[in-house]
């Protein structure tokens, strides 16, 4: 199967064999890194990319859910150029960014926001402004839940060995992680035991989107949300990826109010932008003297006019119906290669995206997540790589589908997958699974 991959991109061997003296692994992302040797690309447009052996993908891969506008997309285009001429960042503040923060406190239902440029950056944000306003220190994240690359958060994320408290890379104090309650996701009792009077918030992926796509128990959400008031600390969404995947986000979704919520990836079009929102007495601590909070390109000429068309006149809710239709179509396309092969597949779809797993069930959590057998998940993916088609951006990721995605690319991209699917079932591929992100 990697033979496939290595014959058809000869280009992308040779820029690796350069880059990786001037980057390590020759990436600027840990999460572009696979082997034998991550994929160089040089364009894209709509619901394609190209790498620079001038092979045509087929991407629902999308910038790890952030181009769900599609590559290149014409308005963000034209906003740009129009934008850049005024200048592409001010110092001071920009004059539309009140416009963009009043578009989406209605839509996601927020009372205030800030801006920053990552998700890293807003979650880093947020726990801080969570622990100022309870005057406690502890923060409740589950095992397999992604929010960024800071030290406090950056724990069990996809530890090899679940259940043990792990940091997720070197270089982490133990001392930094002390504070960080580690807990299994989709569970009531687990849940339960740490959530106490010292715990300043949870903070969690609404829809687990770090080990597939694991949907989540209702009960479990609504228990959260009960103890959340019972005990006194803050519940964070992180929706970075989740914001883009209905109209209104997972809180509209659930029709829940968390405390503080997180929107990136998707909502401004491609650019970077990520926003710290919520309740009006949590969000007012900050401030100069107060809560500190800044950085020298948020809200950005560029990332801001890309945000307003993005929201405005792109992620539309007839926009949405189409991404959740083809979505579908690609969720049951899947559920008739397993039942036609005969294979053992479980499908998880959530919105525009979805995740498949090798096994008799979708799992609940990461503990089980990562007892499944991943080799025929590889098979897969370099199949449908080789073939044109770039289903995900990892084993532990998902499918997204943009509002440039036709039937036609649902179509093609099943029929690559039966073909996929049936070598997965013949071959098994093992490849190293890293936790250090």
């Amino acid at each position: 199967m990697i033979s496939d991959y290595v014959n058809k991109t000869p280009k992308s061997k040779l820029l690796y064999i350069e880059n990786k003296h001037f980057m390590p692994y020759g990436v600027s992302s840990n999460y572009r890194y696979f082997d034998p040797y991550p994929l160089y690309l040089v364009k894209g447009k709509g619901s394609r990319v190209w790498d620079v052996d001038g092979n045509e993908y087929i991407d629902y891969n999308l910038g790890f859910g952030v181009l769900e506008v599609g590559h290149a997309n014409e308005k963000i285009i034209e906003v740009i150029n129009d934008a850049i001429k005024d200048g592409s960042i001010m110092g001071f503040e920009y004059y539309k960014t009140g416009t963009l923060a009043k578009m989406i406190c209605q839509r996601y239902g927020l009372d205030m926001v800030r801006f920053s440029s990552s998700g890293t950056e807003a979650t880093m944000h947020s726990i801080r402004l969570a622990r100022a306003f309870t005057k406690r220190k502890k923060i409740i994240k589950f095992e397999g839940h992604y929010h960024g690359s800071h030290d406090q958060l950056l724990v069990n994320v996809n530890p090899l060995k679940p259940g043990i408290k792990t940091p997720s890379s070197l270089g982490i104090p133990e001392e930094i992680i002390q504070n960080t309650i580690v807990v299994d996701w989709n569970n009531i009792e687990s849940f339960e035991k740490v959530a106490k009077e010292d715990v300043a918030a949870v903070i969690m992926e609404p829809v687990a989107m770090n080990m597939g796509l694991i949907p989540t128990d209702k009960e479990f959400l609504k228990t959260v949300f009960e103890l959340s008031k019972e005990k006194g600390f803050l519940v964070i969404f992180d929706e970075t990826k989740t914001g883009g995947k209905f109209y209104s986000g997972a809180a509209g979704y659930f029709n829940v109010k968390p405390d503080i919520v997180i929107l990136g990836k998707a909502i401004a079009g491609g650019l970077p932008l990520s926003v710290i929102g919520g309740k009006r007495e949590v969000m007012e601590l900050i401030g100069p003297g107060k809560v500190a909070h800044g950085g020298t390109f948020n809200a950005n000429v560029l990332a801001v006019n890309s945000a307003i068309v993005t929201l405005q006149e792109l992620l539309t809710e007839s926009a949405f119906y189409h991404m959740h239709r083809l979505s579908e179509m690609l969720e049951m396309g899947y559920t008739d290669i397993a039942e036609d092969l005969g294979v053992e597949l479980s499908i998880a779809r959530w919105g525009p995206s979805g995740s498949i797993y090798f096994s008799e069930s979708v799992p609940k959590n990461y503990k089980e997540f990562i007892k499944l057998d991943f080799s025929k998940w590889f098979t897969y993916f370099y199949v449908m790589l080789s073939s044109g088609v770039i289903p995900m951006g990892g084993f532990n990721e998902q499918w997204t589908v943009s509002i440039k995605h036709t039937e036609e690319d649902i179509q093609k991209h099943i029929e690559v997958a039966e073909e996929a699917i049936r070598k997965a079932k013949e071959i098994k591929t093992n490849m190293p699974i890293e936790e250090s992100f």
